[in-house]
């Protein structure tokens, strides 16, 4: 079988499809703004208020790498299809690493966009993580696009307030978050979606002592001091 016309690679181009669909025609927030000195031109930023015009590799990534956009999510939106693309072909080069395209894509919040377009964007990230799993030269390390897909809510890392045990949910599955105690719990995945064995260790006495409640506020105030003599021996 051709390498191309793997199932996982078949999935991924129905995604970035998918993608292109329903992202078609969305455009930058008309009243956005953008430093011409730094950014770029006002013709620049005029063409992400245009739907559907394609941007060139530089435009690209002064849009994605700029922190100071009013409406970060019709941004994201407008050139998602693109950077997707740009983003399974390699083309993408972020100084750091790839959890900087993680935090720009969990900066959008598209958890919260209509139902059609954030199941899009939740197929695109899981039919990635599949391929890259699958393909023996992926485009972008397996480690690097697993720092790009870890970039979640923040709501999903911290859990509930009511002291029920949260869920991280990754693009190979569902992991219970075990509470902070005396020992951590590592889960291991022998597939994608499966877990696997369970490893548990024990933390350092550091980790230990910092993950203890802060002890209670003293109320009140304070007893006096005592203090002894050294030529008498009595306490004063």
């Amino acid at each position: 079988m051709n390498v191309d016309e793997t199932p996982a690679r078949l999935r991924l181009e129905r995604a970035l499809d998918g993608l292109a669909v329903v992202f078609r025609s969305m455009t930058a927030w008309s009243g956005e703004v953008q430093c011409d000195c730094h950014w770029g031109s006002e013709e620049e930023l005029a063409l992400l208020k245009v739907p559907d015009v394609v941007l060139d590799p530089g435009l690209l990534h002064r849009t994605w790498t700029a922190p100071d956009w009013r409406d970060k999510g019709a941004v994201l939106r407008r050139i998602l299809p693109q950077l997707a693309g740009a983003l399974v072909a390699g083309r993408v080069e972020p100084m750091f690493g790839m959890y900087e395209v993680g935090r720009v894509i969990l900066w959008g919040e598209w958890w919260k966009w209509p139902e059609q377009q954030a199941d899009a964007v939740r197929e695109f990230l899981h039919a990635w993580w599949a391929h890259a799993l699958t393909d023996p030269d992926p485009a972008v390390p397996v480690h690097e696009l697993l720092a790009l897909c870890a970039r979640r809510p923040a709501r999903s890392v911290r859990g509930s307030r009511s002291g029920r045990r949260s869920t991280r949910t990754w693009p190979t599955g569902t992991w219970p978050r075990p509470p902070v105690t005396g020992t951590t719990t590592c889960w291991a995945t022998n597939s994608p979606g499966t877990p696997g064995r369970r490893r548990t260790r024990a933390l350092p006495d550091r980790a230990r002592r910092l993950a203890r409640p802060p002890r209670p506020a003293r109320l009140g105030p304070r007893a006096p001091t005592r203090t002894c003599s050294t030529a008498s021996g009595s306490w004063a």
